[in-house]
């Protein structure tokens, strides 16, 4: 087990961030919790009748209230999965399936990576990625 402190700064993009720096650790099994500010955020709600996201942006200046995700493998490349809340100023939060969020003015990511590989493959059933203990490539 490894852990790591990754700081984005104003203007970057969190979930380009993330995916980054799994790529380039070539992370296999991780989780990871953030904080900070950003200055607009894109979340999704996923309709698992629709099997697609219902998006939600946010426009304004936001903290980011709380931020959780995991990275697996998936194809054999890194893949970050994150949800995530920000508050706006009038104190309402606002989160989902994080699809995008600009840092302003800092952010924080706290990263445990793990030494055991985990693999996702696509759920027929919802189109979506899922967790496959029996998978192994």
């Amino acid at each position: 087990m490894k852990s790591y402190l990754l700081v984005l700064a104003t203007g970057d993009e969190v979930t380009s961030g993330i995916a980054e720096f799994a790529q380039q650790y070539q992370v296999k099994n991780a989780h990871y919790t953030a904080f900070g500010d950003a200055t607009s955020a894109k979340f999704g709600w996923y309709d698992k009748d629709r099997k697609m996201f219902k998006l939600s942006d946010i426009n304004e200046p936001s903290e980011v209230t709380g931020l959780v995700g995991d990275i697996s493998l998936y194809n054999g490349k890194s893949f970050a999965h994150t949800h995530g809340s920000v508050a706006t100023s009038d104190g309402i939060c606002h989160g989902g399936h994080l699809l995008e969020l600009i840092v302003g003015p800092t952010f924080e990511f706290y990263i445990t990576v793990e030494p055991t590989a985990v693999y996702k493959k696509i759920s027929p059933e919802f189109n979506a990625l899922v967790v496959d203990p029996d998978l192994e490539k």
